[in-house]
């Protein structure tokens, strides 16, 4: 077309135009840390390896040689990519994890994007099966803007997990979608001949649930009530505390074995690993191919190609033992032994769980590290390779900077035991996958704290080479994040680490009782929004169960931990909102605690390596909402839910007698945005705390996270202070089977929002009405967040959709969409494509699109799209202050993308 016949020509004389911009200042990275999956695969001939590179939002290609690795191209991709697959030697599929997307490569000396799918929200791997190979199957939480279903959110015994499948020859056909009874998926394995998909749960769960504190008797161990001690060491008895319980095969029972099977309304199954038969007509789950009890996080799987065993990577939480720091007063603690590090060997009898760390000796704590008990741990097994004969498992060992090799016979019969000559150290540090090269005797591993890749002589078991990835983190970011994994440093058995509960910087869907008889009361903070008219409590150290809180979003949200008790008082600026600075740096510090007390370091860290820390974690970030329409709009019950939210007046006795939701959990996007903090805002607390909620002193906490909580129905019933019989929501029969068991709450015990909002929200007359509730919790589910639902988002415009009227309207109106939320400064928009053997990227800047060609004049909107009659063009909403970084200047160096092409 014309634009096609001005842009080649020009092409010849750029490189003699082309001159550097001004050095830009340096810009933003917004830091998700989203766990890799399968972040590395070989070609079926053997000749290239593909590489995520995920900070970079790209997949490297790279050329197998017989020296080593050769890059040989950089294709961008979306947002977070955590897993690739090769289809065939010309066409690889790339999982992208935040864009909730997936890119279909072309392989090649002039590789690209030529298709988007999108898929479900946070999509985390794929795999193809089938018939020839030819179905692409893509695990995906079951929500997401793009998903074709209602995830029907407030209806019980619903699967949170799908797979998508796709035919990879006809993509652009409509998937089929297989629904499992599970939370959110992860991780897929495929069987040698292609016949057999295995799928598995992410944070499985382990059959544990809480019973509330208004459910237990508060006379105490022998009257029925908690287990004891019921008091700390200096005598002071402990605040009304919930009850962690666990189903043992029969009954739901405590740490005694006393029974509570009356106050818990629900089942948990526990399915974890599910089996699809990839051949059938449309893709299935095979009648009875389920996997219970494998493990509470699983990691990742793999087939043994010859006897057809599946090896699943996990850990099990130890969340049914009370308390943490040194157990003298109680003779229970987790402190040193949160989760046990495992493979579970799944065959025909059933799931074969073995505990990776025979060596270690839990009841001798702490010696300095490293020690000769530590150096031979493993924590946080992930990616697997095994050999073609099925004898040998090599395991990226995450939190060790290690590959451990695992004889299958070994691991199958349990005769295994931890050896040092069958663990390879890895330079670069924290191994998240492996792949095998037999051919070349060499296993390639993607190290995620230097965004490498090492290679290793397998008969030599030695790393040969290591090179690294091009990223645009921050050093700060990079520095820090040792400190979240590498169990090696943090604990004395060298199998313990932060991110033993905070799963890649989350949480792992469980609450834990970590409070500490051997500890003392502590004054409150000074930070006090309302005491409800009950009076000041202060920390007592036995606080009850409490859910692991995610370590995403601490930045500008003030007080850390349910309590607010990790809050830096002393520090200046104090940690309080009416400051307008908080002293979150001061407050994330008061963790080192832990490492001693809880992950069992014989001494916490040094005050630099916990600033690095620190200075790691408050970056951490929230991914947009996947409830809240892309365009930013509100459904109307969500509306009528937001507009009761903040203007209806609730009563309350206290020194508040009148107040809104909104008055508590505050909703303010710009809030502190002139102090200069990277990501300001409050999205449903600006930090306070409140006295005596539910019997303890607690933070008011955020809300933006609400919708990971779905999935525990019936775990309220005959709550005097959630729930009144004669009220139309309260049912207290028996639910049925569930896929999770903690809700909401601080101690995961109320199932629905509406039960929470009827806790909290009293109408002048009583009890608000039914349909009120449920548009507050709809609204709730759709909470506003730091970033703006449409970031990510992708879709790619190609030369063939231009005949098909359907296919072109659909990409015409997400194009629109894209570029309407960058108007609206939700996010940046930017596009790439490529002019023959160059790639092009372009930013959009209110109406035209600035190119990463000096040389280029600005595109208008019609120009742009005619360059997809020569290559495919794919557009990505990306984070605000990220557009001219991922668009046009890739390392930030005031020197375009395209002019750099030009002068290599």
């Amino acid at each position: 077309m014309a634009l096609r016949n001005l842009v080649f020509p020009l092409m010849s004389v750029i490189a003699l135009l082309a001159v550097p911009d001004e050095v830009r200042a340096s810009q933003p990275f917004t830091a998700f840390e989203s766990g890799q999956v399968r972040p590395l695969a070989i070609s079926p001939n053997g000749h290239r390896l593909f590489v995520v590179n995920t900070p970079d939002s790209r997949l490297e290609i790279y050329a197998i040689t017989e020296d080593g690795l050769e890059h040989e191209n950089s294709v961008p991709v979306g947002l977070e990519p955590v897993a690739v697959a090769a289809r065939n030697n010309h066409e690889v599929w790339v999982v992208n994890h935040l864009s909730d997307s997936v890119s279909v490569v072309a392989v090649g000396p002039h590789a690209r994007v030529k298709r988007t799918l999108q898929v479900g929200d946070e999509p985390r791997d794929i795999v193809f099966a089938g018939p020839g190979g030819k179905r692409a199957f893509i695990t995906a939480a079951h929500r997401g803007q793009n998903a074709p279903f209602d995830p029907q959110l407030t209806t019980p015994s619903v699967g949170r997990a799908d797979v998508w499948v796709f035919d990879a020859a006809q993509p652009s056909a409509p998937p089929s979608i297989v629904n499992l009874f599970s939370d959110t998926p992860r991780a897929l394995a495929v069987d040698a001949d292609g016949s057999r998909v295995y799928a598995a749960a992410f944070n499985s769960g382990n059959q544990t649930t809480v019973i509330a504190p208004g459910l237990i008797s508060d006379g105490g161990e022998d009257a029925g009530g908690l287990p004891g001690p019921n008091i700390n060491h200096a005598g002071i008895g402990e605040p009304d505390n919930g009850l962690i319980v666990r189903f043992d095969g029969a009954h739901w029972v405590d740490e005694l074995g006393r029974a509570w099977d009356d106050l818990v309304k629900f089942n948990l199954p526990d399915e974890d690993v599910f089996v699809i038969d990839a051949n059938a007509p449309t893709p299935e789950l095979v009648p009875g191919g389920v996997f219970t009890s494998v493990g509470t996080t699983l990691f990742n799987m793999i087939v043994n190609p010859v006897s057809g065993k599946v090896y699943v990577t996990n850990t099990e939480a130890r969340n049914h033992v009370r308390f943490e720091g040194p157990g003298i007063f109680a003779d229970t603690t987790v402190r040193g032994h949160i989760v046990d590090n495992r493979i579970t060997v799944l065959d025909e009898q059933g799931a074969h769980p073995r505990v990776l760390n025979k060596h270690i000796d839990y009841d001798d704590c702490c010696a300095p590290v490293p020690n000769d008990e530590s150096v031979l741990s493993v924590s946080q097994p992930l990616g697997m390779a095994i050999t073609d004969d099925g004898a040998v498992l090599y395991t990226a060992v995450l939190g060790n900077d290690k590959v451990a090799i695992y004889y299958t016979a070994e691991l199958e019969d349990d005769s295994f035991y931890p050896d040092a000559f069958d663990q390879i150290p890895v330079t670069g540090g924290g191994p998240t996958g492996v792949v095998l090269d037999e051919a070349n005797d060499r296993l390639y591993v993607l190290t995620r704290f230097d965004n490498g890749v090492s290679i290793i002589d397998t008969d030599a078991l030695e790393e040969i080479d290591h090179l690294t990835m091009h990223s645009s983190e921050p050093a700060e970011l990079v520095a820090g994040r040792r400190f979240l994994y590498d169990a090696a440093m943090t604990s004395s058995h060298g199998d313990q680490s932060c991110a033993s509960c905070h799963i890649f910087g989350d949480k792992d869907e469980l609450a834990w009782d970590l409070g500490d008889p051997d500890g003392d009361v502590t004054p409150v903070a000074d930070n006090v929004r309302t005491d409800f008219g009950i009076g000041d409590i202060d920390y007592h150290p036995m606080k009850g169960p409490m859910l692991t809180q995610s370590l995403r979003g601490l930045d500008n949200h003030g007080p850390m931990h349910w309590r607010g008790d990790r809050n830096g008082m002393g520090e200046e600026p104090s940690a309080q909102p009416d400051t307008g600075a908080f002293n979150e740096d001061a407050a994330f510090k008061v963790f080192n605690i832990a490492f001693p007390g809880l992950v069992g370091r014989d001494e916490m860290l040094s005050d630099e390596q916990m600033q690095a820390f620190t200075d790691f974690a408050l970056q951490l970030t929230y991914p947009p909402n996947p409830i809240r329409n892309l365009d930013n709009s509100l459904t109307a019950q969500q509306q009528a839910g937001r507009d009761f939210f903040f203007n209806n007046l609730s009563v309350v006795t206290g020194d508040l007698n009148f107040f809104t939701c909104e008055s508590c959990h505050r909703i303010d996007p710009q809030a502190n945005a002139e102090y200069g903090v990277a990501r300001p805002g409050f999205f449903g607390s600006d930090g306070q705390v409140v006295y005596a909620e539910l019997g303890q002193t607690l933070k008011i906490p955020h809300m933006r996270n609400f919708y990971t909580r779905v999935g525990a129905f019936g775990m309220a019933g005959g709550d005097p202070f959630f729930n009144t019989p004669g009220q139309p929501f309260y049912d207290a029969s028996h639910q049925g089977d569930q896929v999770r068991g903690f809700g909401y709450a601080h101690d995961g015990s109320k199932d629905q929002l509406f039960r929470v909002f009827n806790g909290f929200s009293f109408a002048p007359e009583g009890f608000h009405d039914f349909e009120t509730m449920v548009e507050v919790a709809s609204f709730l589910l759709a909470f506003d967040s730091n970033l703006a639902p449409v970031v990510g988002q992708q879709v790619t415009l190609r030369k063939q959709d231009f005949g098909k009227l359907q296919a072109w309207a659909e990409v015409d109106a997400r194009i629109d969409l894209l570029r309407g939320r960058a108007d609206a400064g939700e996010c940046e928009l930017i596009a790439k494509t490529r002019l023959g053997p160059f790639e092009l990227g372009l930013l959009y800047e209110g109406g035209g699109y600035t190119s990463s060609f000096s040389a280029l004049p600005s595109l208008s909107e019609a120009q742009v799209r005619g360059l997809a009659f020569g290559a495919e063009v794919t557009y990505t909403c990306v984070p605000l202050g990220s557009g001219e970084r991922l668009g046009i200047d890739r390392d930030g160096d005031g020197v375009l993308d395209g002019d750099e092409q030009l002068w290599w």
